[in-house]
C-alpha cells in the first residue's frame, strides 16, 4: 500500500466498458522511496482532491473493485484522517 495526495480528477468518455461508472483521479505518492511519482487511481470511497489517501495498488486494488477481469492497478482504498508517529 502507499500512501498520496488526491490532486486531480481525471475524465475518460472513451474507456473500456468495465471501466464505466468509476472516478478516476490524478495521485501523487507522498513519503517513501516512490515520493513523488504520479499515479492514476479509481477512488471508489468518495475521497476528494487534497486528500491523502491510502492506495493499494496490483491485484489487490482489482479485488476491491469485485472483479479480476478490471483492467486497474492502483484503488483508494481509505481517507488518511492524521498521520500517528511511533
Amino acid at each position: 500500500m502507499l500512501t498520496a495526495r488526491l490532486i486531480d480528477n481525471i475524465w475518460a468518455t472513451r474507456k473500456v466498458d468495465l471501466l464505466n461508472g468509476f472516478k478516476f483521479m490524478l495521485a501523487e505518492v507522498i513519503g517513501g522511496t516512490g515520493s513523488g511519482q504520479h499515479l492514476v487511481v479509481i477512488d471508489i470511497i468518495g475521497a476528494g482532491i487534497g486528500d491523502r489517501v491510502i492506495v493499494c495498488t496490483g491485484s489487490a486494488a482489482r479485488r476491491m473493485l469485485g472483479n479480476d477481469d478490471i483492467p486497474v492497478d492502483a484503488a483508494v482504498v481509505g481517507i488518511i484522517d492524521e498521520d500517528c508517529n511511533f
